[in-house]
């Protein structure tokens, strides 16, 4: 199969070449307004980088920026410039545009999820009351932004700062609310349970 063929009218995939490709993913989630929220930063890696040119060496400067208001709403952004104040400007500002809503269970996850991207995978599993936020490095810097106050999480494969945000963020969106699942299988809430943990 040469051709990408379009599977379904409103599908946002491509079938190529027997892989499958996601085309517009930032249209089909929830639009966050950032100037409505209180949102902090915290600069997750920064790089120097060397771009070697025919007459010489470009040096620049690469930033990795975490944001987040604490209350489930978090985003990460990369910003590129001659200096370091302006490539984490420019982090914050792509972050801010990279706004995501994580479900909470109370103050840790509903559900155990693995995120992965490229070769780093990311676990992440809800933890009681105390436990505290066993994580580091990256993963620590995203769930804290995100408002999760008691998680276990496990770093697996790649230790580059970039692949371990990316695979935390792909494990938090991939966490459901328990109350909108029990709602699609058409059951009842029950009272103590933990969907009434999740509002």
């Amino acid at each position: 199969m040469d051709e990408g063929r379009r599977v379904g009218d409103d599908s946002k995939y491509w079938l190529e070449a027997g892989s499958w490709k996601l085309e517009a993913m930032i249209e089909t989630r929830e639009k966050i307004d950032a100037s409505q929220l209180d949102l902090k930063d915290t600069v997750v890696n920064i790089s120097r980088v060397t771009k070697v040119v025919k007459g010489g060496k470009n040096l620049s400067f690469s930033a990795l920026v975490v944001v987040g208001d604490g209350h489930g709403v978090v985003g990460f952004g990369v910003g590129k410039a001659k200096e370091v104040p302006s490539a984490i400007k420019k982090g914050i500002e792509a972050a801010k545009k990279s706004l995501i809503r994580v479900p909470l269970a109370g103050t840790t996850v509903p559900h155990p999820v693995l995120g992965r991207f490229g070769a780093g995978q990311v676990l992440l599993k809800p933890a009681p009351d105390g436990t505290g936020i066993i994580a580091g490095g990256a993963v620590r810097a995203v769930v804290e932004a995100c408002g999760i106050q008691n998680v276990l999480t496990k770093s697996i494969g790649s230790a580059n700062s970039h692949n371990v945000v990316r695979a935390t963020f792909t494990g938090l969106m991939g966490l459901r609310d328990p109350a909108a699942v029990r709602k699609l299988r058409g059951k009842e809430e029950q009272p103590g349970d933990l969907a009434a943990t999740t509002r």
